[in-house]
This record gives C-alpha cells, sequence and structure tokens, in this order.
C-alpha cells in the first residue's frame, strides 16, 4: 500500500514537470514570457524535488552498502519516521539485515560447535597460512602431543623442534607419513597428514598429528609374536628330525667295539645318517637365507605400464603351464588405456607368485578357472584382482598368508606371498585377500 501511494505521488510529480515544461515551451513559442517565467519557479522547484529524493535513495543505498561491507548488522533504519517514498526502502533493508544476522549467527554456533569437537579429538590440528605461515588454529591436543604452548608463525616450529619442521616441510598435499620425535626424553612416533583448504582467497594448510606409538608397538608385537611362533615351528621341524637322528647315530657308535671294525652295514647306515644331517642342515640354512632375502629390496625402478601389457605378457608366460594342467585364464580389462606406475620386474614376480598359488589351489577341481582383471576403483586407484574357484581357504588363516615362512602347503617356503606384500607396499599400494573355503580366493592389488 504504502508502495503504490509512493508510485503515485513520483507518476504525479513526473507529470506536473511535464506539464510545467510543455507550457513553459508553448508560452516561450507564442512569445509570452511572462506566463513562462511564472511557471520557473515550478519547474525548479519540481527538479529539486527529485534530486533530493534521489539523492535521499543514494545516501540511503550507501549506508547500507557499508553495513554490509563491514558487516555491522546491528544497524536498523526507522521505517516509521521515514519520509512514505523511502520506507518501502528501508523495510527491505531492515528484511535483508535479520537474514543476515539469522545466518551469521548460525554460522558462528556452527564454528564453536566445530571448534569444541576439534578441542575433544585426541588428534593436534594446525592450520596456517600457507603464503605468509601465520598460524590460524591450533587445538589443545596439538599442544599437549608436541609440549609446545605457542604458535605465531609455522616457521617457528623449526626452532621449537627442526627434525619435526623439515619432515612437515617434505610432506606433500594428501600424504601422510610417521614419523618419530622425541619428547621428554621418550620416542613417540606420529602419524602425520597434510591438507589443504581455501577460504575468501587465502589458502590455509591443515596438519593432523596422531600419536600411533600405542597401536604401532601393539601391532608390532603382535607381528613379532606370529613371526616367532612360525620361525619356532619351522625352526623345530628341521632341528628336532637332526637331533634324534644325531643321538641315534652316537649311541650306534658307542655301542660298536673300537678294537673291531666297522661292518659295511654299519658304516652305510652312519654315512647314510651324516648325509641326511648334512641335507636336513643345508636346507635350514636355506630357509634363514630366505630370511635375509626379505629385507634386500628397498629401490623401486619406476616406469609407467599399460596394464593391458602386462596381462598380455603374464598370459604368453603362463599359458604353457596352463595349457598342461587344462586351466582356463579369463582376463577382464574394459579400459585399454589404464596404466601405473610401477617397477615392471617386481610387479610381474608378484603377479607371477599369486597365480602359481591359484594354480595350485584350483588344479584338483573339474573345471578349474583362474580370472585376471583390472578396474578403477575409489578415489581413482587402480585394482589389480586375480579370482579363482579353488579350494579357498578357512577364515583362520586369512590374517597369516602374508606372515614370513608361513605356509599351507608342505612344499612351500612361505616366503613368496610375504615378498609380494613387501613390495606392494614399496609401491605404497596394498594387497589383500578374500576367500571361501570351499568356493575360492581373491587376491586384490590397490595401487
Amino acid at each position: 500500500m504504502i508502495f503504490n501511494r509512493y508510485e503515485w505521488r513520483l507518476i504525479l510529480r513526473v507529470a506536473i514537470l511535464f506539464v510545467s515544461l510543455g507550457l513553459s515551451s508553448f508560452f516561450i513559442v507564442q512569445h509570452n514570457y511572462i506566463y513562462a517565467v511564472a511557471l520557473s519557479p515550478i519547474i525548479i522547484y519540481e527538479v529539486i524535488e527529485l534530486i533530493r529524493f534521489q539523492k535521499k535513495q543514494q545516501e540511503e543505498v550507501e549506508q547500507f552498502v557499508r553495513s554490509i561491507q563491514y558487516r555491522d548488522f546491528s544497524r536498523h533504519f526507522d521505517e516509521h519516521k521515514a519520509p512514505d517514498e523511502l520506507k518501502p526502502l528501508r523495510k527491505g533493508f531492515n528484511e535483508i539485515y535479520s537474514a543476515f544476522k539469522l545466518i551469521s549467527r548460525e554460522r558462528e554456533t556452527q564454528y564453536h560447535y566445530l571448534q569444541k569437537i576439534l578441542e575433544l579429538v585426541d588428534t593436534g590440528i594446525l592450520s596456517y597460512e600457507i603464503e605468509t605461515g601465520d598460524v590460524a588454529w591450533i587445538n589443545e591436543s596439538f599442544k599437549k602431543l608436541l609440549g609446545i604452548p605457542y604458535l605465531k608463525t609455522f616457521q617457528s616450529l623449526e626452532k621449537r623442534d627442526e627434525k619435526l619442521y623439515e619432515e612437515v616441510v617434505s610432506l606433500k598435499t594428501g600424504e601422510s607419513k610417521v614419523i618419530s620425535f622425541t619428547r621428554e626424553r621418550q620416542i613417540y612416533k606420529m602419524l602425520i597428514t597434510s591438507s589443504v583448504i581455501r577460504s575468501e582467497n587465502v589458502v590455509y594448510r591443515l596438519l593432523a598429528f596422531q600419536n600411533v606409538s600405542e597401536a604401532l608397538d601393539e601391532n608390532e608385537s603382535k607381528a613379532w609374536s606370529k613371526l616367532l611362533n612360525v620361525l619356532t615351528h619351522e625352526i623345530m621341524n628341521s632341528v628336532a628330525p637332526i637331533s634324534s637322528l644325531a643321538d641315534t647315530l652316537k649311541n650306534r657308535l658307542q655301542s660298536l667295539d673300537k678294537e673291531q671294525a666297522i661292518a659295511p652295514d654299519d658304516l652305510e647306515d652312519i654315512e647314510l645318517g651324516v648325509d641326511t644331517i648334512k641335507r636336513r642342515s643345508e636346507g635350514l640354512l636355506k630357509f634363514t637365507e630366505s630370511y635375509r632375502n626379505l629385507n634386500k629390496i628397498t629401490k623401486l625402478d619406476l616406469q609407467r605400464v599399460l596394464v593391458c601389457d602386462l596381462f598380455e605378457n603374464l598370459n604368453t608366460l603362463m599359458q604353457p603351464t596352463l595349457e598342461k594342467k587344462y586351466i582356463e585364464l579369463d582376463i577382464i580389462i574394459r579400459d585399454l588405456s589404464l596404466a601405473i606406475e610401477v617397477d615392471l620386474n617386481l610387479i610381474e614376480q608378484v603377479l607371477i607368485n599369486i597365480l602359481i598359488n591359484a594354480i595350485e589351489a584350483v588344479k584338483e577341481r573339474e573345471e578349474p578357472q583362474i580370472t585376471l582383471s583390472a578396474e578403477v576403483g575409489a578415489n581413482n586407484k587402480t585394482i589389480i584382482k586375480i579370482t579363482d574357484n579353488g579350494v579357498g581357504m578357512p577364515p583362520e588363516l586369512l590374517d597369516k598368508i602374508f606372515i614370513p615362512f608361513f605356509s599351507t602347503r608342505k612344499t612351500g617356503s612361505g616366503i613368496g606371498l610375504s615378498l609380494c606384500k613387501q613390495i606392494m607396499l614399496l609401491h605404497k599400494g596394498n594387497i589383500q585377500v578374500q576367500s571361501v573355503e570351499g568356493k575360492g580366493s581373491a587376491f586384490i592389488l590397490t595401487f
């Protein structure tokens, strides 16, 4: 209603100005200058009123824009004392202010809520501006974990812990790294994760610090326990027969008369026993040598390899063995341009080891089948899967097959899958197994 009155008043003013100008022009043409001059005050008044009205509007808009610019939403435009023509404008400004106040309160509430959450978590968090190094925020967990009560700039971390600073600087965006640091003469292991966020044209780096000493120590203890169990089992399997045979030979020699010549049968038995001891001793030496080989692979010769070429080479290499045992190998790859950056020789060795295990698993099946496939999984990671319809494995074996020297086969060394896992970890990848007893297994390589 107010806007309608304002609109009609504006139309009336424009009409009066138009009529005044028209009459003034008419009188000037008719040389009636007295009437033209008499109309001049009306024309001037209407022009001044229009200019004043526009100036008022402009001032109101400028004040509103300044308030928005400086985020000052406390101001209120008085609608009741305003001229009729400005009441709609002020009412609109107040409604916009109310909406901004509501949004601001919601954002502030969310900010404090998030801040409280980040203060409660055990993970230390540090955020700083990449360009200047100014620290934007650190939580209490960061201060407690690193023993640093305050940081003004990220560069000041170098003065407190130079090694930690260098480790963090070398960490690329999106990467995670486990490092060791010393605090109060005690060594801790810490997982550091780096990411980047942008806010209002300012780029921040966000660092998360998590103490993983207890978890790693527990996992390491479990790994050592499993390894020692396997080592004990394998060594005892070799040492027990050697000890028993040596004791038998000793008793045999003691029973012989020293002055009497050794009978050919007794000599043959002794020689056979000594040969057996020698052979089992050599087997034990090979076993320990295999353990040493697990730590020899430390450097990779990376190159970009098409997965389809990798599969073709494997098919050519394994085809004679597969044909001989009547095993069908299916290769599935939808994207022929799919490529991975790997050490070709090592990855081929991984796939060969897994294929050999798959061949062993399916050899007793009526329709033995192995499937080799590749696809792009989550986070654009390349996944290679080797699936078979073999005998499968029981659940209790799944967490043991990658332990060095553990083998489900009597003739197996237990080294193959351990090396496969080490090679995948060197590629910053992973290897997993899924298996159902009696139905088959699937080995999944993630790059």
